[in-house]
């Protein structure tokens, strides 16, 4: 069973888990996920990698709490384990040198476009990554991203950091600006990733967006992925998670994900009001959306 090395609390409902998966590690590469369950009766659950530390074979997952599973993730203690952690699944980011990139990540997708931002950069591309959050407190991997990009520029909602506004704000300003951007990945929140896709259209530049619909199986068979792009339907488990921004019908994808929302509320609910629950005082705390 996969040991947990660490489990932390980084933002308000946000945490950071180091999972030991030397094998899973050894071949995973920037842009594929993996499916978790964290005990035996758990679901299955995908998670984007945040990072892969390939020489001590340790996976970083970036997660936040929205429902049981998720809650249920921060119980487990550093030195513990989880049932299983599957992957790497999906297929990986395409790499090479357009010159001059953009990374664009919202919320908890601020995670995975690290790894992205860092083969990108190893394939020689000028990196401009753009960070958005709702307030500096949920912000995170400002350093790390540092590190990576030739350019960081950083927005909140509420404007308690860095420009007041939203990404698609800075980004448009950059291609007004006449920055020659040859590649955008956008990942984050749906409404945000449908955003940037619709600006950089007028644009004319290749954007892609990293999808999250509903999964179970991952491997193709179950079908619960499947996202439309123009006439075709993916599946954003074997095809991608990253697909042609220009192209996705993001209607389609936002129904879907919602289609089970009020059983998700209703196991939430259930599993905050079990007695004995060990959580943190923020997540006991929890407000279903909706």
């Amino acid at each position: 069973m996969p040991k947990v090395l660490d489990n932390i609390q980084i933002g308000p409902m946000n945490w950071k888990m180091t999972v030991e998966v030397p094998k899973l590690v050894k071949k995973a590469q920037a842009g594929q996920f993996v499916i978790l369950r964290v005990n035996e009766q758990g679901e299955r659950v995908p998670m984007s990698i945040g990072g892969l530390d390939k020489e001590k074979g340790l996976l970083t997952i970036i997660y936040q709490v929205v429902g049981k599973t998720s809650a249920l993730m921060t119980t487990v203690p550093a030195g513990g384990e989880i049932t299983d952690c599957v992957g790497p699944l999906g297929v990986a980011s395409h790499v090479e040198n357009w010159g001059t990139v953009c990374l664009v990540g919202g919320g908890i997708g601020i995670a995975p476009i690290y790894p992205i931002a860092q083969a990108w950069k190893e394939a020689g591309n000028k990196v401009i990554t753009i960070l958005g959050a709702r307030s500096k407190d949920i912000l995170f991997y400002e350093a790390e991203h540092k590190a990576v990009a030739d350019e960081l520029l950083v927005c909140t909602d509420d404007g308690s950091y860095g420009h007041h506004g939203f990404v698609s704000d800075v980004l448009k300003k950059l291609l007004d600006d006449g920055e020659k951007i040859g590649m955008i990945m956008a990942i984050g929140p749906v409404p945000m990733m449908r955003v940037v896709a619709n600006l950089t259209k007028d644009y004319d530049v290749p954007t892609w967006v990293s999808l999250n619909p509903l999964m179970i199986d991952g491997t193709g068979m179950c079908g619960g992925c499947r996202v439309s792009l123009g006439e075709e339907t993916k599946f954003a488990c074997v095809d991608g998670p990253d697909f042609d921004g220009h192209k996705v019908d993001f209607d389609l994808l936002t129904k879907r994900l919602r289609a089970y929302g009020e059983q998700e509320k209703q196991a939430m609910h259930r599993f905050l009001a079990e007695p004995g629950c060990k959580l943190a005082d923020s997540v006991k705390s929890f407000k279903y959306p909706g």
